[in-house]
């Protein structure tokens, strides 16, 4: 069935299928119908370990992108579904874009984005809940974008209190910048120990902590050394 008016997915019907582990897809920009995934291998980062890369880090301390949390969530979900040379068709349907759009308007959903020159180089965004992050989709139109986004997602993350980031399917790409893949079972415990104890503090009041501390720094240190730090130190 193709139609382009189905109604957005309930925020509540999207925040109990991501705590029972299942997210959905679509089969093309223009379906209607979703259909739910649960996958047997899941790729997740281990927060704790993550380090990136010496060159990226240098990318993340030079400030070379300008970084933002939450100011074009539309604009990023629109540039993950749009074609790709080597992904023509994508699982973002419009219907699906709907929903995200709804559940961020909630508070449950996410997005970091970079930008150069003024314009939107690249970015990510996921869902979020309990202490946990679902990464649903990343793109670049500049080198190294998107995995700048990703390294602010986890210190942030580190920073609120989390202790989950799933990132669904592994792919070479996620497993170079330290993914792993666990089992359908672990996967499962690691949401139930995501549900445990105080919710992580809410991702866009962090972020604005974390401006007021980079503005306080000013001509100290950069809002990237500042990241950087994040992710050397105990949350």
């Amino acid at each position: 069935m193709h139609s382009p008016f189905a109604p957005p997915l309930p925020v509540e019907t999207l925040l109990l299928a991501y705590r029972s582990g299942v997210f959905p897809m679509a089969d093309g920009r223009d379906e209607s119908e979703v259909f739910w995934v649960e996958p047997r291998e899941r790729a997740v980062f281990p927060l704790e370990h993550f380090s990136p890369s010496r060159s990226l880090a240098k990318i993340v301390r030079q400030d070379r992108y300008r970084v933002t949390c939450d100011t074009a969530f539309a604009e990023v979900i629109a540039a993950c579904a749009a074609p790709r040379p080597d992904h023509p068709e994508t699982w973002i349907s419009q219907r699906i874009e709907a929903s995200y759009i709804a559940l961020h308007q909630a508070g449950h959903a996410h997005s970091i984005e970079c930008w150069l020159d003024g314009q939107l180089a690249g970015g990510l965004y996921g869902v979020s809940f309990d202490r946990a992050f679902c990464g649903e989709s990343m793109f670049s139109r500049a080198d190294n974008a998107s995995k700048v986004a990703l390294v602010w997602l986890v210190a942030l993350m580190r920073r609120s209190g989390f202790i989950l980031l799933d990132c669904q399917f592994m792919t070479e790409h996620l497993a170079s910048l330290g993914a792993v893949s666990c089992s359908r079972e672990v996967y499962r415990d690691l949401l139930a120990q995501a549900a445990e104890g105080r919710p992580g503090r809410p991702l866009d009041r962090v972020w604005r902590e974390l401006g007021e501390e980079a503005a306080a720094c000013a001509g100290h240190s950069s809002p990237g050394k500042l990241i950087l730090q994040s992710l050397t130190q105990t949350s």
